[in-house]
C-alpha cells in the first residue's frame, strides 16, 4: 500500500538539504511547479517526494512534497542545470533534466505521471516478499516481510527472529539489549493488556514494521532503560471496501488456533474501519530444579487453556484540507485457565515428599478510547494536534492451592482483582521554520492509578512462627506525569541535527490497606540529541545520546505476593526509588549493491539499578523469598550487526549478531547445609556481583524456488551467558519455511516447522542461595499452517491519521 506515511519518511530522508538565503543577490533563484498523477487511474497521489539534486545526483539541493491534489511548488532553486526527480513508493521514480537561469526562473512542468511498479491486486496492498533493515535517525525499522511472517502465528513467534530482541516462550518476557527494561507499543500507543497476552494477540500477517528505538528522543516518553518497541500494523486507505481474512493452526503438544479479519470502507471523507482477531490454545511447560546439598528435586508442569479475543472499531472525517478528527476503541477480552503440578522429592528421606497442585482461573478485559484532532496550517508540515487516550483494564483471578504429602500448609485459595486505568492526553505543535529548519513543541498529562484487591483463604506465618489466617490486602498504586519537551533540528548538506529536552514532573503514592505506605515526587529533565553525516547515498554515520528512566513497575513494587510455589514466594518492594540511564551510541550503515550492512555501539551508565534479590525466608529456612531492590550504579555495553545481502536473483539472506555485557549486582543470601542445627543468625548476606555477556546470532535464508512458492531457513543460537540467579547454558533452534501464493498473489499458503531438531531449553547451574541445576522446556517443536487472503477493490489513497510516535519524519533533523 503506498502511504503517506511512508512517503514523508522516505523524502525527509533523501530532501530538504537547502542553503537558506544566499549570500550574493545576483544568483538566480528559481521555482518549479506541476501536478503529479497515476498514470493508470489518472488520480492525484499526494504526499509523492520531490527532490532536486545536482547534474550528476551526488548532492541533494532541496526539495518538498505534493499536496493533497498532487500540486507542487519548490522556490529558492539556486541557478544550474539540475535533476528533477519524484518519488513515492510502489511507483517508479521520475527523473528530468531542468537549467534555472536568467531566461528561466520559473519552469511549470505540468502534469507528471507516475508509473506503477507493483501488481494492483484490486488496490489490496502487497506486503513485501523479505525482509530489510533500515537505520534510521533516531530508530532501527525492520520490514516485515513474509519469510518472516512465515515464522509463525503471532508477534509473539516472531519476536526472536527480530535483530536484538529476545522473548521468553515460556514466560512471555520481552527483552531488547539483554534488558527486560522496554516499553512496547502498537502504532505508537500503549496499552494495559500484559505485554505477554498482547503479543500473542497480534497476527504476524498483520505487521508491516517493528521499529527498535534503541535512544528516543526527547519527544518520547523517557520509560525504559532499553528504549521502545513500535509494532507497526498495516493500514487500509484504499477508496471502497477493502479487507484482508487469515486463519492459522499450530500443533505441539497441543493445538492452538488464530483468525482475524480487517474491514476498510472509504468513501469521499470518510474512512471506516474494523478489525476481530482471536487467539484459543492450550500451553505446555514443564521443568525441574534438582538440589544438590540434600538430594531433593522440584519437579514442574503447567497446562493452560487461553482464549483471548480482540475487537478494534475506527472512523476518520477529513473535514477539509486542515481539518481531521479521528476516533477509535480497543476492546481485548482474555480468557485462561491454568493447571500446575509441582512434585518435591527428597531421595534420602522419602518422608518429606509433598505435592502441591495448582489450579489458576484468570480473565480480564481491556478498553481503549482514543481521539485524535489534528488542524493542518497552509505551510507544509506546519500543524497542532491534540490527542486523548483513555485505558482501563479490569482483571479477576483466582487461583486454587492444593498439597498433599509433607506440607504444613491446608489448601487454600487466592482471590485477586486488578482494576487499572491509564488517562494520556498530549498536545503536539510542529513547525518547519524553513527548508532545513524544524521545530516542535508539547506538553503531556498521563495519569495512572491500579487497585489490586487481595483475599485468600490460607495460613501463614506470623513474626512469632505461629500459623494465623493470611490476611486480605488492598494495594492502590498511583502516578500523575506532567511533562514538556521541546526539540529542534536542521538539515544542511551532508550533514543533520536534533537537540532536544523534556522536562517531567512525577508524583508517586501507594496506599496499602487505605494507609500510605509510600510516596514521592520529583521533576527531572530528559535531553537528547542526534548527529548524522552522510557522505554519500551509500554511507551513512550517526551519533546520538539520551537519558531515560525506569520507574518501578506494579509487579516489582506489589507487596501482594506475585506467585508461589511450595518452597519459592515472590513478592514487591514498595521502597524502590526509580532507576536513570544515560545512553550513547555510535551507528554506521553501508548500502551494498546487493544489499546493506548496519553495525553499530553502544555505552549506558546506569544509577540506582533495580533488580532481583533472593532472600531466605526467616520463617522457613527451607524457602526462598525473591523480590527486588536498588543497587549501586553500573554500565553496560555492546554492539550490533545487521546484514541484508540477495546474492542471487533467487536467494536472500538477513543475518545479524549482537553481543551486550553489563555488570549486574543483586543482593543473595547463603544458608550453612551442613549443620543441621543452622538457625536464622547463621544466614548470610551477600551482594553478588556478576559480569554478565551474551550473545546472539541470527540467520535466515529465502529461497525462491518458483514466481509462487518459496522456502525459508531460519537458525537462532544464544550463547552462555550470567546473571544474578542462574549460569545459563546456551540455547539453540532452527526453523524452517514454505509460503505459496495463488490467485494473482491476493491468497498465501504458508506452512512451517519450527525448532526442527528439538533443542530450545532453558538450562541452568546455580549456586546461590543453594547448589542447584535445572531446566525448563516449552513446546518449542511445532508445524504451524496458515492461510491469509486479500480482497477489495479501489486504488490506494493515502490516509492523513496520525500515527503519533511512528510519525518519521525527518526533515530538519526532527520527527512527528
Amino acid at each position: 500500500m503506498k502511504k503517506a506515511i511512508v512517503c514523508i519518511a522516505l523524502l525527509i530522508n533523501s530532501a530538504l538539504f537547502a542553503n537558506t538565503e544566499p549570500s550574493n543577490t545576483d544568483v538566480v533563484l528559481g521555482t518549479i511547479t506541476g501536478t503529479i498523477l497515476d498514470q493508470s487511474l489518472q488520480e492525484p497521489i499526494a504526499f509523492a517526494a520531490i527532490v532536486i539534486k545536482s547534474e550528476d545526483k551526488s548532492t541533494i539541493i532541496t526539495g518538498g512534497i505534493t499536496e493533497e491534489n498532487g500540486t507542487f511548488e519548490i522556490k529558492n532553486i539556486p541557478e544550474g542545470t539540475l535533476t528533477f526527480l519524484v518519488q513515492f513508493i510502489g511507483y517508479k521514480t521520475y527523473s528530468k533534466l531542468v537549467t534555472i537561469d536568467k531566461n528561466h526562473r520559473k519552469i511549470a512542468l505540468g502534469t507528471i505521471y507516475l508509473e506503477d511498479q507493483t501488481q494492483e491486486l484490486s488496490g489490496v496492498e502487497v506486503v513485501a516478499e523479505r525482509t530489510t533493515i533500515e537505520q534510521k535517525i533516531d530508530r532501527k525499522v525492520i520490514n516485515v516481510g513474509k519469510d518472516l511472517t512465515t515464522t509463525g502465528a503471532s508477534a509473539s513467534d516472531i519476536m526472536n527472529n527480530i535483530p536484538s530482541v529476545n522473548i521468553d516462550q515460556q514466560t512471555g518476557e520481552l527483552s531488547m539489549r539483554g534488558n527486560s527494561n522496554v516499553r512496547v507499543m502498537v502504532d505508537g500507543k500503549l496499552s494495559n493488556v500484559p505485554v505477554a497476552q498482547l503479543l500473542k494477540q497480534i497476527p504476524s500477517s498483520a505487521i508491516k514494521s517493528i521499529e527498535l528505538i534503541t535512544n528516543p528522543s526527547a519527544k518520547y516518553n523517557p520509560e525504559g532503560m532499553s528504549g521502545i518497541i513500535n509494532i507497526i500494523l498495516h493500514k487500509n486507505a484504499n477508496n471502497g471496501f477493502n479487507g484482508t481474512i487469515s486463519t492459522g493452526l499450530t500443533v505441539g503438544e497441543e493445538a492452538k488456533f488464530n483468525s482475524a479479519i480487517d474491514l476498510n470502507y472509504r468513501s469521499g471523507k470518510i474512512n471506516i474501519y474494523g478489525n476481530y482477531g482471536n487467539n484459543i490454545g492450550k500451553y505446555v511447560n514443564n521443568g525441574s530444579l534438582y538440589r544438590l546439598d540434600d538430594n531433593s528435586e522440584q519437579l514442574f508442569s503447567f497446562l493452560n487453556n487461553n482464549k483471548s479475543h480482540l475487537y478494534k472499531v475506527g472512523v476518520d472525517f477529513y473535514l477539509n484540507d486542515y481539518h481531521t478528527i479521528s476516533f477509535f476503541t480497543n476492546q481485548n477480552s482474555f480468557d485462561g485457565k491454568g493447571k500446575g503440578d509441582t512434585d518435591i522429592l527428597y531421595y534420602n528421606d522419602a518422608n518429606r515428599n509433598s505435592n502441591q497442585i495448582f489450579d489458576n482461573f484468570q480473565d480480564n478485559l481491556s478498553e481503549q478510547y482514543n481521539f485524535d484532532y489534528k488542524l493542518k496550517f497552509k505551510k507544509e508540515g506546519h500543524n497542532i494536534e491534540l490527542e486523548i487516550d483513555y485505558n482501563k483494564f479490569n482483571q479477576d483471578e483466582d487461583a486454587l492451592f492444593s498439597s498433599s504429602g509433607n506440607s504444613v500448609f491446608p489448601n487454600y485459595v487466592d482471590m485477586v482483582d486488578t482494576n487499572r486505568k491509564q488517562t494520556i492526553v498530549n498536545l503536539d505543535y510542529v513547525n518547519p521554520l524553513d527548508s532545513i529548519s524544524k521545530l516542535e513543541l508539547g506538553v503531556e498529562s498521563r495519569n495512572f492509578e491500579t487497585n489490586v484487591d487481595y483475599t485468600s483463604t490460607g495460613l501463614s506465618f506470623n513474626e512469632t512462627g505461629n500459623l494465623i489466617p493470611t490476611p486480605d490486602t488492598d494495594f492502590v498504586y498511583g502516578m500523575d506525569i506532567y511533562s514538556a519537551y521541546a526539540t529542534f533540528g536542521q538539515n544542511y548538506k551532508k550533514w543533520s541535527y536534533q537537540a532536544g529536552l523534556r522536562v517531567e514532573n512525577v508524583e508517586v503514592k501507594a496506599d496499602t490497606n487505605n494507609i500510605r505506605t509510600f510516596s514521592d515526587q520529583y521533576t527531572q529533565l530528559y535531553p537528547s540529541a542526534y548527529i548524522t553525516y552522510s557522505p554519500n547515498d551509500k554511507n551513512q554515520f550517526q551519533l546520538s545520546l539520551s537519558r531515560r528512566v525506569d520507574r518501578p513497575g506494579l509487579q516489582q513494587v506489589n507487596p501482594i505476593r506475585e506467585w508461589s510455589t511450595p518452597l519459592i514466594s515472590s513478592f514487591g518492594n514498595q521502597n524502590l526509588v526509580p532507576q536513570f540511564t544515560n545512553s550513547y551510541e555510535v551507528n554506521y550503515t553501508k548500502r551494498l549493491e546487493k544489499g546493506s550492512i548496519t553495525t553499530g555501539i553502544f555505552y549506558r551508565q546506569i544509577k540506582d539499578e533495580i533488580n532481583r534479590a533472593v532472600y531466605v525466608d526467616r520463617l522457613d529456612l527451607n524457602k526462598l523469598i525473591l523480590t527486588y531492590d536498588n543497587f549501586d550504579n553500573t554500565t553496560a555495553y555492546g554492539m550490533e550487526v545487521s546484514l541484508n545481502y540477495k546474492p542471487l536473483t533467487w536467494w536472500s539472506i538477513n543475518g545479524s549478531f549482537d553481543l551486550f555485557s553489563q555488570t549486574q549486582r543483586g543482593i543473595t543470601e547463603t544458608l550453612p547445609t551442613e549443620d543441621p542445627n543452622t538457625t536464622v543468625d547463621d544466614i548470610a548476606i551477600e551482594e553478588v556481583e556478576v559480569e554478565n555477556t551474551a550473545w546472539n546470532f541470527r540467520m535466515n535464508n529465502s529461497l525462491k524456488a518458483t514466481k509462487n512458492l518459496s522456502f525459508q531457513v531460519f537458525g537462532f543460537y544464544r550463547g552462555a551467558n550470567k546473571n544474578i540467579q542462574f549460569d545459563v547454558k546456551s540455547m539453540y533452534f532452527i526453523n524452517t519455511g514454505a509460503r505459496y501464493s495463488f490467485a494473482e498473489g491476493k491468497g498465501t499458503l504458508s506452512l512451517n516447522f519450527n525448532d526442527v531438531f528439538n533443542t530450545m531449553r532453558f538450562a541452568f547451574d546455580s549456586t546461590r542461595p543453594y547448589a542447584s541445576t535445572g531446566q525448563f522446556n516449552w513446546e518449542s517443536r511445532t508445524v504451524y499452517a496458515g492461510l491469509s487472503y486479500m480482497f477489495g477493490s479501489g486504488k490506494n489513497k493515502a490516509s492523513k491519521r496520525k500515527n503519533r510516535d511512528n510519525n518519521t519524519k525527518e526533515g530538519g533533523g526532527g520527527i512527528l
